[in-house]
């Protein structure tokens, strides 16, 4: 029986054990979690997901769900769990996320073929071994890539949204509604006039944040206090002018309110965090407020004068690896070959992406997979972490990654339904040819 060592059980390492340990080879993973926590969990389950409980859109003819139904067909473990963990959530897949850790974790746990060790792996050996520790990676294990990386490790900081409970809104105020109607009416608005969103608006720029410095790190005296654009906090969209927020999160086209027919001048979404719809987390509302100014202003806003919040928002540094320049066409080191790099430690963004993320690199060394089709998002992917670039970023699903079609086709619903056929059509080709 072959084996190999997992460091880290969040979504690319669960994927990954899973994906070789039923195909009868012999797993150490390893997890950190709860002897030593992070900046973001609150459990010591695997797989817990610690920014939104969403994994986007299901639909096939999006980004997302294309990359989820080109994931189906490699075989995905944790898709399908997710799926039966999945709460209402119109056309996304959002999951409670409780349910889905203790799932994951049951199912790795109970496995005869994956032994679980929970402590901090602080060294690599020359075993077969994937990293796989996440955004959140320890700083003795950043530590120990540095010296087959060399400070070519770039920074980012990511924030977290608050979650308020169910029976503290106001439903008299709060209204359940799906944009456009499309699929079931699963989030709750909060609608604005003019008045209360510009009033929210200066109360965000005015308010207490924490610093640049608060953040600052054991390997570097300065370092740039940027964010992934998905989840730049809503006190810097603020700050960017005072209509970016209702041109973008707090948008309500689509949105009016069933109980006068109108269109509110601005709204914040709420989406449910379980199966019980008890908790809500609040759509876009990433926050690196302090405490006191969060539950000040999100009382702010309307249908939550009284709300309680169940996890106040928060911003924890984040860390990826500048693959093109360290990793080899098979994501391991260049430096250290033996050592895979997977999840969004390699440069991917989202949680459907890690998940990929820890899926291609186990079918890359069981199988010796050498490419995916171009025309793919995971394709795409892939190419992205170990193609020589300027500003390496991390990448997540979208369409502007793939080869454009061979004909022009101006709308856009229609483009992307033909991206989504062929790369699928591709997808499938492949793997039968293999």
């Amino acid at each position: 029986m072959e084996k190999i060592n997992i460091i880290g059980a969040g979504l690319a390492g669960c994927e990954a054990a899973l994906q070789f340990a039923d195909n009868n080879w012999q797993v150490s993973l390893y997890e950190m979690r709860p002897e030593k926590q992070t900046e973001a969990h609150q459990t010591a389950f695997l797989a817990e997901l610690v920014c939104s409980n969403s994994l986007k859109s299901k639909l096939e003819t999006t980004a997302s769900g294309l990359l989820k139904k080109e994931m189906k067909l490699l075989g995905c473990k944790l898709l399908p769990i997710a799926e039966e963990c999945a709460v209402a959530a119109g056309n996304a897949l959002a999951v409670d996320r409780d349910k889905f850790a203790m799932e994951v974790t049951k199912i790795i746990e109970n496995h005869p073929n994956i032994n679980l060790i929970r402590r901090e792996v602080t060294q690599l050996n020359d075993e077969l071994t994937i990293v796989a520790t996440g955004p959140l990676t320890s700083d003795a294990m950043t530590k120990e890539l540095i010296k087959y990386v060399g400070e070519e490790h770039l920074y980012f900081f990511d924030a977290i949204a608050p979650i308020v409970s169910a029976e503290s809104l106001d439903y008299d105020i709060v209204y359940r509604k799906t944009r456009y109607d499309k699929g079931e009416a699963d989030y709750l608005n909060c609608p604005f006039t003019k008045d209360e969103y510009y009033e929210f608006v200066n109360a965000l720029n005015e308010a207490d944040k924490h610093e640049a410095h608060e953040f600052e790190n054991i390997f570097f005296e300065t370092i740039k206090f940027h964010f992934y654009e998905n989840c730049t906090p809503i006190e810097e969209l603020a700050r960017r002018g005072k209509d970016t927020l209702r041109y973008g999160v707090m948008r309500p086209v689509g949105l009016e309110d069933p109980r006068t027919d109108k269109r509110p001048f601005a709204v914040i979404q709420l989406r449910a965090e379980n199966s019980n719809n008890s908790s809500y987390n609040l759509v876009g509302c990433q926050t690196m407020l302090k405490y006191g100014e969060q539950k000040r202003i999100l009382r702010m806003i309307p249908g939550l004068k009284n709300v309680e919040i169940l996890r106040y928002g928060s911003i924890h540094q984040n860390r990826y690896l500048n693959g093109p320049h360290i990793l080899n066409k098979n994501l391991s080191l260049q430096k250290k070959d033996n050592i895979y790099i997977a999840g969004q430690l390699s440069g991917v963004e989202g949680y459907v992406e890690s998940i990929f993320s820890g899926l291609l690199v186990s079918r890359i060394i069981q199988d010796n997979l050498q490419e995916l089709p171009a025309t793919t998002i995971s394709g795409q992917l892939w190419r992205h972490l170990i193609a020589e670039q300027e500003n390496f970023q991390p990448m997540n699903a979208n369409y502007g990654i793939i080869p454009a079609l061979k004909e022009r086709i101006r709308d856009k619903k229609l483009k992307k339904q033909k991206y989504s056929e062929r790369a699928i059509k591709d997808m499938e080709e492949f793997l039968i040819n293999r």
